[in-house]
Order: C-alpha cells, then sequence, then structure tokens
C-alpha cells in the first residue's frame, strides 16, 4: 500500500530521520508551511489544498529509493591535545558543549569493569539506535563518569526505553521536558548522589556525570540532537543533566521506591519526562492546609502539559514543608489526594481557540462544559508523584511534566559490573 509522509516544513529532518531509522528511507515527504497551530483557518485550509496534489501524485507513482551517499572519508584520528579535542569532538556529533574526556580504550574499559561490552541494554529513538554497555560507557567517559556510576546510568537507559516512557515523543517533542532521573536507596548514599542542600544546581559530581552520560547518550546513540531529532521550541538546563537522589533521611514518609513496591534496601532509579523546577516559596505557612495553597497556585496554570495530557506532576518538597505537612498528621497520599482536588485550573481561564484544540483532544472534560468548571492536572490523585529533596529553607517546587509520558522505577543492578560477572538481570519497571 503507498505511503506518504505529510508534516510541516520545521520537521522535515526529524521526519526523513525517522524513515530512516525505521529503514524506509525512500518514503516521500510532503510538506507544509510550519506552523499549523495558532494559524488563520483560511491559511490553514489553503495549504492543505496545495498539499492534496502533492500528496496524490506521490500515492500514485513509485517512490524512488535516495541515490547512495558517497563513501565517507574515514574520520580523521583524535588528536592527542586535550584542547583541540574538544573541537574535533563537536565537529564529530559528540558533545553537548562541554568540555569532554577522550573515550579511550583504557578509559572505556576501566568503566565497563568485567562487563559483557556487546550486550544491548536498549533501541533508542528517533535513530533507532543501539545501546549497548560498551557504547553507554563511551558516553559516560566522555561525561566524565567513573566505573561506579556506570550500574545507575544503565539503569537509567533501560528506565527510559521502557515502553510506557514513551522516549520517542519524550526525544522529538517542541515540549521543553527532559528525563529527570531520581536515586533511591543505598547507592545513593554510596556514590555521594546528592539530594540536599542545592541538589538540582552545581557542585556534585555524582548527579552531573549520571545525568549528563543519560543525555549523551540519547543524544549520541538515539539521535536527540537538537533541531534535528530533538524539536524542543527552548529546552531548558536539564537537557544537559538532571539527576538528584531523594533526600531519604529528611523524609518524613517512605521514599519513593519503596512506594512503588521495592524493598527499601534495594537501589532504584526512577526517570520521568520532566520540565525545570518551578519555586514555591512559603515561609508563612505553619499548616499543611496552608501550604497547599502556594503548592496548587504554582501548579494551577494554563501553559501547563498536565492539564489537557494528564500524566503525573511532581512535587519536590524540601523537607522543612514536609515536615509542614506531616506535622498536620497528613500521609503522603494525603497530600496527593489533597493537591489533585485543589490543583485545578478553571475552563474559563484557557482561551477558546486552546478549549477547542483540547475538546478535540479530551472532549470528556473539555467538550461543552461550563467555564467555572475546573480541571485536574492529572487523572487520579495517586498519579501525582511526591519526592522529598532540598536543604534548609522554606522552599519546594513544582516540576510540570510532559504528560503523555508515564515515570518508570527500575532496579539497578551492580552484580553485573563486577568482574567476571555475567549477563544482569531485568530491572523492574513500574
Amino acid at each position: 500500500m503507498p505511503v506518504v509522509v505529510l508534516g510541516t516544513d520545521a520537521f522535515a529532518a526529524l521526519a526523513r530521520e525517522t524513515a530512516r531509522a525505521l529503514g524506509v528511507p525512500h518514503l516521500p515527504l510532503v510538506t507544509v508551511a510550519h506552523p499549523i497551530g495558532g494559524a488563520d483557518p483560511a491559511a490553514v485550509r489553503a495549504r492543505a489544498g496545495r498539499a492534496v496534489g502533492e500528496v496524490a501524485a506521490a500515492l500514485t507513482r513509485d517512490p524512488v529509493p535516495p541515490a547512495p551517499p558517497p563513501a565517507a572519508a574515514p574520520p580523521a584520528a583524535a588528536p592527542d591535545d586535550l584542547e583541540a579535542f574538544q573541537e574535533w569532538a563537536m565537529a564529530q556529533g559528540w558533545g553537548d558543549g562541554l568540555p569532554v574526556l577522550p573515550p579511550t580504550p583504557d578509559r572505556v574499559g576501566r568503566v565497563l569493569g568485567g562487563a559483557r561490552p556487546d550486550e544491548v541494554i536498549a533501541c533508542l529513538p528517533p535513530r533507532g539506535g543501539l545501546a549497548t554497555r560498551e557504547v553507554i560507557a563511551v558516553n559516560a567517559v566522555l561525561a566524565g563518569a567513573g566505573p561506579e556510576h556506570l550500574p545507575v546510568i544503565v539503569a537509567a537507559v533501560r528506565a527510559v526505553a521502557a515502553p510506557a516512557f514513551n522516549l520517542s515523543a519524550v526525544q522529538t517533542t517542541t515540549h521543553p521536558c527532559a528525563p529527570l532521573v531520581i536515586v533511591n536507596g543505598p547507592i545513593a548514599r554510596r556514590l555521594s548522589i546528592h539530594g540536599g542542600a542545592n541538589a538540582l544546581g552545581g557542585g556534585f559530581r555524582a548527579n552531573a556525570v549520571i545525568g549528563r552520560a543519560l543525555r549523551l547518550v540519547l543524544r549520541n546513540v538515539g539521535g536527540a540532537v537538537p533541531g534535528q531529532g530533538d524539536q524542543a521550541t527552548l529546552g531548558h538546563p536539564g537537557k544537559l543533566a538532571y539527576c538528584l537522589a531523594e533526600h531519604e533521611e529528611a523524609s518524613p514518609w517512605p521514599p519513593l521506591h519503596v512506594e512503588r513496591g521495592f524493598e527499601a534496601g534495594q537501589s532504584c532509579v526512577t526517570v520521568c519526562a520532566a520540565e525545570a523546577p518551578h519555586n514555591v516559596n512559603d515561609h508563612g505557612s505553619t499548616t499543611a492546609q496552608a501550604l497547599l495553597a502556594g503548592l496548587a497556585g504554582t501548579a494551577a496554570t494554563t501553559g501547563n502539559n498536565n492539564v489537557y495530557l494528564g500524566g503525573e506532576p511532581l512535587l519536590l518538597l524540601g523537607p522543612e514543608h514536609a515536615r509542614t505537612v506531616a506535622g498536620s498528621g497528613w500521609s503522603k497520599a494525603d497530600l496527593k489526594r489533597a493537591f489533585w482536588e485543589r490543583a485545578r485550573v478553571p475552563l474559563g481561564a484557557f482561551s477558546a481557540e486552546n478549549l477547542a484544540r483540547f475538546a478535540a483532544i479530551d472532549p470528556a472534560r473539555f467538550r461543552d462544559r461550563p467555564p467555572d468548571e475546573r480541571v485536574a492536572l492529572a487523572a487520579r490523585a495517586e498519579d501525582v508523584m511526591v519526592v522529598v529533596a532540598g536543604g534548609p529553607g522554606k522552599h519546594s517546587v513544582v516540576v510540570p511534566t510532559f504528560g503523555a509520558s508515564r515515570s518508570v522505577t527500575v532496579v539497578i543492578d551492580e552484580v553485573s559490573a563486577r568482574p567476571g560477572a555475567g549477563v544482569d538481570g531485568a530491572g523492574r519497571a513500574d
């Protein structure tokens, strides 16, 4: 059956990359002028009319396979000079703009330890690249990681590749999300993965290299190159590195991985497709109910993806705010329920055009509803994620998420990284 790819011209590079990854690079591509959303309906109809003829022509002729690319010249040897290597690595498309370490055989071998290098951990979209353990180690070296960090990085790759995470959409969306890596369990303390003061800021090697290595794998293996596979309109700094540990010692509740059915003594990684953190400054509230006003008010905005796509909005509670909530006798489930009920946006706050768009996506919640009706940020209270992190000070953050993605938790397998170990066992996905 004839097939044609239709899209706007701004995403032509992504369409071609995806077609190549799927093994059908010859598929004809028809584009219309970008954008469609928010454009005048008459202009959209005119563009559609012009495209109809091109689509009909593409469907009624045999696709012409593209000419094979010219044989690429072998890449120049990597320069020995470390400063020259930075320019060379960027020219190869390996870098994220920050300095990288040369992935020499000795460095890669040291990070791999005794693990089997050719073990395939995941296939990563949109390029469809195979993330073997060795390839992950190469990117870990580029990021400055050591052998002790590799099990966490491998677990994070497994987690983002789980179907529920919807990595293909996360990699290619115009939304600014990036995978946030949340680490729980003994390994966080052993590797000094930080969850205290300034946990999402700089100054902590493990946080930086784990988050950065995952991003480099997603770029270099998965093809999330800005403007090509990665179509984020603006992005945010978490696209360089986005990783922290839960501050379990400061939490009045069971940690995230225990809440999800794992043992307290297990080390786990959770990934979620997260925006940048939105600060909640509340130095005055002394009860959970009072603090809820700031948390819900910060989250309930018309521009939030969670409003119309659902998903799992994340609350990163500072320890002082967590103690305030727990001091009112609230469990984590109580906070989730109260936040879910309070953090809602009245339909009258949206533009008529956006309401029409949302009604097509989710008619049950948006079509023919009164303007004073309020919509929640998630399908159910249990979808709200609550993690305790940070240091002294009465600040927390709301982290909106992509919506069309589910967070995934997997066990970190450290056995397979030891010399002489076999292939590691499957981590469990939440």
